[in-house]
């Protein structure tokens, strides 16, 4: 429906052409209006732009300064990080070092230990061997003076008797 409009307007002029007079164009009008336009606009527009531009410059160097602080940050916790480990790889050692030494002096009083015990042992079992030894040759001298007074009564006299009874008493006495 717009193109049949259109026909009879093109059919009118007479085609398609340029127009160059200036007076008809508002080429002039045109021109004098972009020019005040940039004219008054540049510094309302350059004043925006500017603050824009130095708003964006300060976002930028505070994003900066933050960056700078935040990367110091980092590297002081990586440098705790790695002193934390360290102290752990320490801990850990000397934990191992301490627990073999720990172990260590628990074998060697374990063998001191036995050792004491053995001796113990061993000087109880002379101590008891003794002490049997002793009382077996008190009973044997005992049963042989039983014997050899039992064998010398028929034998002996009173007088004889008496004195091998108080030598056998002062021989028992003394030993």
């Amino acid at each position: 429906m717009s193109t049949f409009f259109a026909l009879p307007l093109l059919a009118s002029h007479a085609g398609f052409g340029l127009n160059l007079n200036l007076f008809e164009t508002n080429i002039i009008n045109l021109a004098v209006l972009i020019a005040a336009l940039v004219w008054f606009l540049k510094g309302f527009l350059g004043g925006i732009l500017e603050r824009r531009r130095t708003s964006i410059l300060a976002d930028l160097k505070d994003a900066e300064d933050r960056l700078a602080k935040a990367s110091t940050a980092l590297a002081e916790v990586q440098q705790g990080l790695t002193q934390a480990q360290q102290r752990a790889e320490k801990i850990v050692v000397d934990g191992t070092v301490r627990a073999a030494a720990i172990r260590q002096e628990g074998e060697k009083r374990s063998i001191d230990e036995i050792a004491r015990i053995k001796e113990s042992a061993t000087s109880d079992l002379a101590n008891e061997a003794s002490r049997v030894s002793a009382q077996l040759r008190r009973e044997t001298a005992r049963q042989a003076v039983e014997q050899a007074l039992a064998g010398l009564t028929g034998k002996l006299d009173d007088k004889a008797h008496s004195s091998l009874i108080d030598q056998s008493i002062h021989l028992l006495g003394n030993s």
